[in-house]
């Protein structure tokens, strides 16, 4: 669905190298930090920004290559867009009416209607999640085969996140070839919607692993500092200093538990994993962290 080979796009003060690839049928996640390169990524995808190297290849096509027809069947939603806050959600039916050829009227209607999207208020009176909820929807009414999402929940409270990730999973169950790339920074959501994960920090990229990977065999050891000179840093992926020795991160829990049951080793989560992949510094086999 989506192939970024040696991608680069250089700003003044920024610049984003990445290769990635997400395959037909699944569910990408690509989180960071706010500035990572998130958001220029997918907007290098969506043919919004020209790369300053490097190839993007989305549906087959280089997306400046792309038709009308090829658009359509890219679901896209993201933060900083929208449609006019003097519209109401019937404008919106008859401008999705002529973008689409799918598109799904009756569908539309009733998913605003079960996500309390009021008929009769421009949108510019909608809140900050009915808003959201709008965008989202646009994304998945006409049928599209990918869907492009850029932070959809973020700045919402946990019942309007839990309705937009309830409404995408229904939307990707409908038909399983469909793929999804979606980035946040809010890591709890991606956890239980996503089956791999891309994680991006100063336009780089850190970590791509699947999400059970990550949440089964990933761990956190906690070490004093006599511990951590002894310990087999074959399987450390990163560490940070602490005031009682170091906070380890490792890909093979599993080794440390049965090697070293002594050791206090935690499950991880993906929040843990960042703080520790951006926080900590890389450990190799035979080496130390930086005092």
């Amino acid at each position: 669905m989506i192939r970024l080979k040696e991608l680069t796009k250089v700003y003044k003060d920024f610049d984003l190298n990445i290769s990635m690839e997400i395959r037909p049928g699944s569910v990408c996640g690509l989180i960071g930090k706010n500035g990572a390169g998130k958001s220029t990524t997918i907007k290098a995808i969506l043919g919004l920004i020209r790369p300053t190297s490097g190839s993007i290849e989305v549906l087959g096509k280089d997306p400046k290559d792309f038709t009308a027809k090829d658009r359509e069947a890219i679901g896209a939603c993201l933060a900083d867009s929208g449609f006019s806050r003097l519209l109401r959600l019937e404008d919106v039916v008859c401008i999705l009416k002529k973008l689409y050829k799918d598109f799904d009227e009756a569908q539309f209607r009733k998913l605003c209607k079960e996500q309390g999207l009021p008929a009769d208020k421009k949108l510019g009176d909608y809140s900050t999640g009915m808003k959201a909820k709008l965008r989202v929807l646009t994304a998945i009414c006409h049928k599209a085969k990918l869907l492009i999402l850029d932070e959809p929940t973020a700045g919402l409270d946990v019942m309007a996140r839990t309705d937009i990730l309830d409404m995408l999973r229904a939307y990707m169950a409908e038909d399983e070839e469909r793929s999804m790339l979606i980035s946040s920074h809010i890591s709890s959501d991606l956890e239980g919607l996503c089956d791999e994960i891309y994680m991006i920090g100063d336009g780089r990229l850190l970590l791509h692993e699947d999400t059970d990977v990550l949440l089964g065999s990933y761990g956190i050891i906690k070490l004093s500092r006599e511990d951590y000179e002894k310990v087999d840093k074959s399987y450390l992926v990163s560490a940070k200093k602490q005031p009682y020795g170091y906070d380890c991160l490792t890909n093979e829990k599993q080794f440390y538990m049965e090697n070293y049951p002594s050791a206090a080793i935690e499950n991880s989560d993906i929040d843990s994993i960042i703080l520790l992949m951006l926080g900590g510094e890389k450990v190799a086999a035979g080496e130390e962290v930086k005092r």
